[in-house]
C-alpha cells in the first residue's frame, strides 16, 4: 500500500532501516525485525495489525527518526517471518497472544532495552494491552489506536452481522463463500474453509474474508487498499491468523484486557488512546470502555475518521502523541 497524499505533510519523511533480522523465536518460528531511525534515540517498538497484517515502510514514518530508535517487525507467520501462514502445511498452534508477548520480551531483551515506548493500532492494541499488563516495568508509554480486545460482542459485530447493517452489499461478498446452513456461525464456518488444503477452496475463501476487512477500514472506500490486501498470498495469511485468534478469543478470558487496566495494571504508564468515530472494525465503544478502565490515558476521538492509520486525522493524532512522548 502507498501512503496517501494527504498524510505527505503529517507524517515523518520516508528513511530505510539500519539493521534487520531475523529474531529465533522457538518452536521453529523465525520473526522478521528491522531497526529505522537513531540508533542512541528513545525506544518505540510498532505493533501491527491483522493478527497478520504485517508491517511495511511507511509505518516507520509515525516517528521523528532524530528522536526514536523505532523498531518494527512482523508477528509470527506473516510479512516476512517464517514459516509463512499462507502455507497450508504451516501450523498455527504456536502462534498465540502469549507466544506475542513471550516474542516480543525476548526482541527486547536482545536489543538491550530497559524501557521502550509501545505503539499499536486494532489488533496492535490488543497485544500492546497484553504485553503492557504482563510486562508494566519495561512499558515507558502505551500509543494506541482502534481499540480491540476480541471481547464476544465485538467479533459478533464485525464478523457475525452486526456491521452488514452499514454495509449490505459488501456483506454479501463475504457470505458468498459460506454455505447457507453455516452462515449463523461465521467464524466457525471460515475456520473450516481456510483451513482446507485446496488452494481451490481456501484462496476465494482467504480474499473473501479480507475484501471484507480492507473494504471497511477506512471512512471512504480505498480500491488501492482493497486491491493490496486480497493479494492471494498475503490475504490467505491474513485470514488465517486472524481467524485462528477470533475462533479462540484470543486466548484471554472475556473481557480481560479491560478488566484488568480498571483493577490497575495500566497505572503509572502514559498513554494516549486514538479512536475513530466512524470505525465500523472497532467501534468507538471499546476504546470508550478502555478510558474509563484507565482514565490516566489521554483520550482523543476523531470525529472525521474510520479506523485506518491512514486517516489524516487519525495519523496527525498518533503523531502528536508520539512526538509528545519523544523527550520523556
Amino acid at each position: 500500500m502507498s501512503v496517501p497524499a494527504a498524510l505527505a505533510d503529517i507524517l515523518y519523511p520516508e528513511i530505510e532501516p539500519y539493521e534487520t533480522g531475523f529474531l529465533l523465536a522457538g518452536d521453529g518460528q523465525r520473526v522478521f525485525w528491522e531497526q529505522s531511525g537513531n540508533p542512541d534515540g528513545k525506544p518505540v517498538v510498532f505493533l501491527h495489525g491483522g493478527p497478520g497484517g504485517g508491517t511495511a515502510p511507511w509505518h516507520r514514518r509515525f516517528f521523528d527518526p532524530e528522536a526514536y530508535r523505532i523498531i518494527l517487525f512482523d508477528q509470527r507467520g506473516c510479512g516476512r517471518s517464517t514459516p509463512h501462514a499462507s502455507d497450508p502445511a504451516a501450523a498455527l498452534r504456536f502462534n498465540t497472544t502469549w507466544h506475542l508477548v513471550a516474542d516480543l520480551e525476548l526482541l527486547r531483551r536482545n536489543f538491550g532495552i530497559a524501557r521502550w515506548q509501545v505503539f499499536g493500532g486494532s489488533w496492535g492494541s490488543t497485544l500492546a494491552l497484553a504485553y503492557a499488563q504482563s510486562h508494566p516495568e519495561v512499558v515507558s508509554e502505551l500509543v494506541l489506536r482502534g481499540i480491540f480486545t476480541l471481547r464476544r460482542h465485538e467479533l459478533e459485530w464485525f464478523y457475525e452481522g452486526g456491521a452488514a447493517a452499514l454495509f449490505p452489499d459488501l456483506w454479501e461478498h463475504y457470505l458468498a463463500p459460506v454455505p447457507v446452513i453455516e452462515r449463523g456461525r461465521m467464524i466457525e464456518a471460515y475456520h473450516r474453509l481456510l483451513a482446507d488444503p485446496d488452494p481451490a477452496v481456501h484462496v476465494p475463501a482467504a480474499q473473501a474474508w479480507t475484501r471484507w476487512e480492507a473494504s471497511t477500514v477506512t471512512l471512504r472506500p480505498d480500491a488501492e487498499l482493497v486491491e493490496a490486501m486480497t493479494e492471494s498470498e498475503s490475504a490467505t495469511a491474513f485470514a488465517r491468523i486472524e481467524n485462528h485468534y477470533f475462533l479462540n478469543g484470543g486466548w484471554l478470558r472475556e473481557g480481560q484486557l479491560i478488566e484488568d487496566a480498571a483493577a490497575g495494571a495500566l497505572r503509572g504508564i502514559p498513554g494516549v488512546i486514538v479512536q475513530g468515530r466512524y470505525d465500523v472494525c472497532t467501534p468507538p465503544m471499546t476504546a470508550w470502555d478502555l478510558h474509563r478502565a484507565w482514565p490516566e490515558a489521554e483520550f482523543v476521538m476523531v470525529d472525521d475518521a474510520g479506523h485506518s492509520a491512514a486517516e489524516p486525522g487519525i495519523a496527525a493524532a498518533l503523531v502528536a502523541a508520539t512526538d509528545r512522548f519523544a523527550a520523556s
